[in-house]
């Protein structure tokens, strides 16, 4: 019948078009596989790492903030009006270098008048002195009496004294008028005015501004008081580095040292308080600032560690995609122990030089074949 002759020959079309399809993938797979160099079908790209022995230093990551290494609140210690600031806000200042004048003018006066006060004291020393000596020639030849001479004795003895203590108010004058200067007493970052010119200042009482030194810095910190001991131990061995990393700031982190312990634990928080020193030469530090504080406290000698990423779970347990030199992976159950930055030590389950795989593991089981990539 004519439908059957017709659906032989679809029937032979479509086997055609099959045959043809797996000939043409079979000489599209050759050449693939000649560029693999061969490599086994099924194999996982993965990335390992080499587990390490050696010393691990655990370490404590916490908040801490900056804190000016000294600050000061400058007062005047003379009354006066203030004449004029001689600094930018904000800005860096050097030690010895010129703050704010108080206006000078009545000091000034009143050191003039005690140099004129000198200056009359001397004159009188003067003639005192030429009494004593012309009624001292004249005791000696009998035209004076002994009480005439003892006055003039006197009077140069009160001359003297006189002209010591005028001198002393002189001092104090030129110091009052010295005082009318004020001036950073170490380098530091100035802050905003808390007067401005034109007030009326009181010595020893108006607050100025305030001048904080910034270089070196310390960044205190609390830590719990179970880690005091281990922080001792680690003191023990020699200075303790601390770093400091700034939120939002890419560059890399700050490095100081400790400097302080507190001598009490806080009985309310059960934390003690402690400070480490930072130069801060690059001012990457600002007072108040906060930051996060890496402190090492325990150092493990001799301990295996490895990335841990390369760390897995199961309802098993812990374990690790060990890469042999065959190309397959086991997958061994481990003893993790604690991290100390990017570092997991294994107490058991896991030799040194052993590889450990750190990515790809998603596509693994015991036993399957992997090639370590060598490139993206």
């Amino acid at each position: 019948m004519p439908w059957k002759k017709l659906l032989l020959i679809v029937l032979a079309l479509a086997l055609l078009g099959v045959a043809m399809i797996v000939f043409r993938g079979r000489q599209e797979a050759a050449p693939a596989l000649g560029k693999g160099g061969g490599a086994q079908s099924g194999e996982v790209p993965v990335q390992v790492a080499t587990a390490t022995r050696g010393d691990v230093d655990l370490s404590l990551k916490l908040v801490g903030r900056a804190e000016a290494f000294s600050t000061v609140t400058l007062r005047s210690r003379v009354s006066g009006q203030l004449q004029t600031l001689a600094f930018k806000p904000g800005a860096q200042v050097k030690q010895g270098e010129l703050l704010i004048q108080i206006d000078p003018s009545l000091l000034k006066a009143q050191l003039d008048q005690a140099r004129g006060t000198v200056a009359r004291d001397q004159a009188q020393l003067v003639k005192a002195q030429a009494d004593q000596q012309r009624y001292s020639d004249m005791l000696a030849k009998g035209f004076v009496s002994k009480a005439d001479y003892d006055t003039y004795q006197a009077n140069l003895g009160i001359a003297k004294a006189t002209l010591q203590s005028d001198r002393a108010a002189q001092e104090t004058a030129q110091t009052q008028l010295d005082y009318a200067r004020i001036v950073a007493p170490f380098d530091g970052v100035i802050g905003s005015p808390l007067v401005w010119p034109g007030a009326q200042v009181t010595a020893d009482s108006t607050d100025l501004v305030v001048l904080n030194q910034i270089e070196p810095i310390r960044i205190a910190f609390s830590i719990p008081e179970e880690s005091l001991a281990a922080l001792r131990a680690a003191q023990a061995r020699g200075e303790v580095a601390v770093q400091a990393a700034i939120p939002g700031d890419k560059g890399q982190a700050l490095a100081g040292k400790l400097e302080f312990i507190d001598n009490a634990v806080d009985a309310t928080t059960g934390t003690i308080v402690i400070k480490g020193r930072f130069d801060n030469a690059d001012h990457r530090l600002t007072a108040g600032q906060f930051v996060q504080v890496t402190l090492p406290t325990t150092r493990i000698a001799n301990a295996v560690s490895v990335p841990v990423e390369a760390l897995q779970s199961s309802a098993k347990g812990s374990f690790v995609f060990v890469l042999g030199r065959d190309g397959k992976v086991q997958q061994r159950y481990i003893t993790p122990g604690p991290t100390a930055g990017a570092r997991l030590v294994i107490e058991k389950g896991l030799e040194p030089g052993e590889q450990v795989v750190t990515e790809g593991q998603m596509l693994l089981v015991d036993g399957a074949h992997a090639r370590v990539k060598t490139g993206d």
